[in-house]
């Protein structure tokens, strides 16, 4: 069943539209906690189950995937129910992303690196990106229930960098968040370093893969002058009124 913590409809900041649950708390967990503080109304909407894990299963998944919400204290978290390893760029998809994406109405989408050892994330990172754009044509008419989903198109799509490195376009600081992006991560703690564990070893379940993450956030920090970063790449550029910081 999907996992919704919004009672009700509501017009999000910035929506998250990943493969798999884990996927932010591992990229941009700390993206995440740091606009939550500012204010900011941000959700998350889980392509797949991650069924096809090889730790824990799709049921284990959602249940550590709604601490993961709790403990970033996002406003909505659903999941689009596509199968893990086999979603593809049918109508019957994109349309799942384009409901969702007009039912929040964000004004930035972040989804999946657009290339990566995984090879879901640079489709997922394709097919986000296409239902972005689609969203926004008014003659695709869609609703959800009885209400009518208005066109909606997102200011901006960004892409997470996830396993393999890519030179980041932009940087987040997330200096001041580092430890409760690590408790964000751990909640999906079938996935990770657990010596009492019986199930096999993968390559995030060592311990040299929490070393990795806390690395990376630091390599992105150093760009930017500051101790942990996230980074991501865009598909087109930023407005700015001013070329000053």
């Amino acid at each position: 069943m999907p996992v919704n913590l919004s009672r009700r409809t509501m017009k999000l900041d910035i929506l998250f539209i990943v493969a798999h649950p884990d996927d932010v708390e591992l990229c941009s967990a700390g993206t995440v906690i740091r606009h939550v503080a500012m204010g900011h109304h941000v959700g998350i909407a889980d392509l797949t189950a991650g069924e096809l894990g090889t730790r824990g299963n799709a049921q284990l998944r959602a249940e550590e995937a709604a601490d993961a919400a709790r403990i970033m204290g996002i406003s909505m978290r659903e999941n689009l129910g596509l199968p893990d390893g086999f979603f593809d760029f049918s109508r019957a998809g994109k349309e799942k992303i384009i409901k969702v994406v007009r039912k929040y109405q964000p004004e930035v989408v972040i989804t999946n690196a657009v290339r990566d050892r995984h090879p879901d994330h640079g489709r997922a990172a394709q097919l986000v990106a296409e239902s972005c754009f689609l969203s926004g044509l008014p003659k695709i008419e869609l609703k959800e229930g009885d209400q009518v989903l208005q066109a909606w198109r997102p200011r901006q799509v960004y892409h997470m960098i996830q396993d393999h490195y890519i030179s980041p376009d932009i940087c987040v600081d997330i200096t001041p968040y580092i430890d409760q992006k690590t408790e964000a991560v751990m909640a999906f703690k079938s996935q990770f370093y657990d010596p009492q564990s019986t199930e096999p070893s993968t390559p995030i379940s060592g311990l040299d893969f929490q070393e990795f993450l806390k690395a990376r956030a630091r390599e992105m920090g150093r760009l930017i002058g500051v101790e942990y970063a996230e980074g991501y790449t865009m598909q087109g550029p930023v407005k700015k009124d001013s070329l000053l910081p």
